[in-house]
């Protein structure tokens, strides 16, 4: 049975689901049977890093059956065995939880209960604390490709290859029944010239089953080098159209950037009119899109910098202890590591990136910074006041309300490259301006001064 080599890529599951529907892979291949084309819409790792150690987890968004499925990575050593574990899912689906761009509301007081406040006494001004693979061994030898070691790792099958030259490789995966994709060879070369291992992997059917697994769960992978880097340029050797990659790099001092390619904040704490809450995902996609656009596809975006010990506003609970020692932080004392402990030596940076070949020629090199400056992607949402009240500070507060609401449509042109008229139109039908005191005869002579 011949294996296609397909693209290896990883699933993004934001809490607020609505990462585009674009990308295929990232550091690998897929390795699947038949000619199926097996294109995924993300992929996601969490990265570890401190000094030269590194620990990665890859979940796998894989669209087939298990017994298709296997990957290709380069790595930079020969892993042992006890450098290779099995993680769970719901890790990644936290962090991505926690580190998403997010929508935040505030509701305007009562413009005439604000107004005798500040007549009566200066108001307090107070701020808030934040809360088994079918091998023939026989010729590898001669085309120069060595198995190093192999393991069962949970329900994995592992290799880990060597090789002397990028065809020998290519030959020893065709006839091990894997079909290489046009292209291959070329990029296996680059990375076997860095000294560069390969880490394959192909799920156990039996041991998944006994394990009572119905999906695949991440593979995490420990290793020391001085290279801090992601290698993506193996993924888009037959990836169709661009693809995305979020990173999630957990480090000791602060915030990651990459040093091959520019790093910029997305664009953050802006109002947006208030029908944006009911077509969030939407929203999302256009806005990225757009920034992608105005880079010219060749930067990565910073969407989220923060220490993991607490957030402002929270769209999830940050990671206990515990849970970020099973992702690999191995720097967190183990007294600390109670679930009710927050990872207060703990800095998440959160990297969004959509690449091709032509835009992104080079893998993902990174450094880890002394930078704490605290970010994340905001967008904010406004409820206009509906009281009854009358006051003098309310004709002024109307007059504001349309001042307001212009800068909202504006603000939300520029983000998304929507027309501006037609988001005037959608917040005229969609808002709720109406109050029992729009009906009554004082509100109508307020409007007709």
């Amino acid at each position: 049975m011949k294996r296609t080599i397909a693209i290896f890529a990883l699933a993004a599951g934001a809490a607020f689901a609505t990462h585009p529907h674009t990308a295929n892979a990232f550091c690998g291949f897929y390795v699947t049977t038949g000619d199926a084309k097996l294109f995924n819409h993300a992929s996601q790792v969490v990265l570890v890093r401190d000094g030269d150690r590194t620990v990665m987890t890859m979940a796998n968004d894989f669209r087939g059956e298990p017994k298709e499925f296997a990957i290709v990575i380069p790595v930079p050593t020969v892993l042992e065995k006890d450098q290779i574990h099995v993680g769970e899912k719901a890790l990644i689906d936290h962090v991505d939880s926690y580190s998403a761009p997010r929508l935040v509301e505030y509701f305007d007081e009562d413009p005439c209960r604000q107004m005798a406040m500040e007549m009566a006494a200066d108001r307090a001004v107070t701020k808030s604390a934040p809360s088994g693979f079918p091998l023939r061994d026989g010729r590898s030898d001669a085309l120069g490709v060595t198995i190093e070691a192999r393991y069962a790792v949970g329900e994995y099958d592992i290799l880990i290859l060597s090789a002397k030259q990028s065809g020998g490789l290519e030959t020893w995966l065709i006839q091990n029944g894997y079909r290489v994709p046009a292209g291959a060879s070329r990029v296996l070369g680059s990375y076997l010239k860095q000294g560069m291992k390969f880490f394959v992997a192909k799920v156990n059917l039996k041991e998944q089953q006994r394990l009572g697994f119905s999906y695949l769960r991440p593979i995490q992978v420990a290793y020391e080098s001085p290279k801090f880097m992601l290698p993506i340029r193996l993924g888009m050797v037959n990836a169709e159209g661009a693809q995305e990659l979020y990173v999630y790099a957990l480090t000791r001092k602060g915030r990651v950037e990459t040093t091959n390619y520019r790093t910029v904040k997305l664009p953050s704490d802006l109002d947006v009119p208030l029908y944006v809450k009911d077509s969030f995902p939407e929203f999302y996609r256009a806005m990225f899109a757009k920034q992608v656009r105005d880079q010219d596809m060749r930067v990565v975006f910073t969407e989220y910098a923060w220490n993991m010990s607490w957030c402002d506003p929270c769209a999830a609970p940050p990671l206990s202890n515990d849970e970020l020692q099973q992702l690999g932080v191995f720097w967190l004392d183990d007294a600390q590591s109670g679930r009710g402990g927050m990872g207060n030596q703990v800095f998440i940076t959160r990297l969004h990136v959509r690449y091709d070949r032509a835009h992104f020629p080079e893998d993902l090199v990174f450094q880890q910074t002394a930078d704490q400056t605290q970010f994340q992607g905001r967008y904010i949402l406004r409820h206009e006041w509906k009281g009854t009240t009358d006051c003098p500070a309310l004709r002024h507060y109307r007059a504001e309300l349309r001042q307001r609401r212009a800068k909202q449509a504006e603000n939300l042109a520029m983000l998304t490259g929507w027309r501006v008229g037609d988001i005037r139109s959608k917040m005229a039908v969609n808002a709720d301006w109406s109050t029992p005191a729009e009906n009554t005869k004082w509100w109508k002579g307020i409007w007709s001064k």
